[in-house]
């Protein structure tokens, strides 16, 4: 499937609410700490921000990224497009973007460890989750352009 990378509309909240809140739904140790809607209003208050770019494929939104800055809070592919390099395209842009990238994935989550590791991110802190919401370890992983 070919996607659109664009910035997103305040009329994509929706969408880019509904693809977190199927990745908590789906993910057994991700504890549920926020209703729908409030996940609906935190995709809203990211998009005000001018943090989300989302990626638009077959007329709907079929993922999102979120940055500021060298800060990436989110980079979510909704479960029906995943294994398409949507996620790889999104991140891809974030890195043409920027010359420092650091993130926060749960230790749980070996996919997304996986995911960014084959992307050129290292890992530089592991925590018990006393810092997160959700209370889970975690690690932090950053990423430098390299000067060729």
């Amino acid at each position: 499937m070919s996607v659109l990378l664009r910035a997103a509309q305040p009329t994509d909240a929706g969408a880019v609410g509904a693809i977190l809140s199927g990745f908590i739904d789906g993910t057994d140790w991700m504890p549920r700490i926020h209703t729908r809607a409030e996940d609906l209003s935190f995709a809203g208050h990211m998009i005000e921000q001018g943090w989300v770019t989302v990626a638009e494929g077959g007329g709907q939104v079929r993922a999102f990224s979120a940055r500021n800055g060298a800060d990436v809070h989110a980079l979510y592919v909704d479960v029906s497009a995943q294994g398409q390099g949507i996620g790889a395209d999104l991140l891809a842009r974030m890195q043409a973007d920027a010359g420092h990238l650091t993130l926060w994935t749960f230790q749980a989550n070996t996919g997304a460890q996986r995911f960014y590791l084959r992307h050129g991110f290292a890992e530089t802190e592991r925590t018990d989750g006393a810092r997160n919401d959700e209370g889970l370890p975690d690690i932090r992983y950053d990423w430098h352009k390299r000067n060729t």
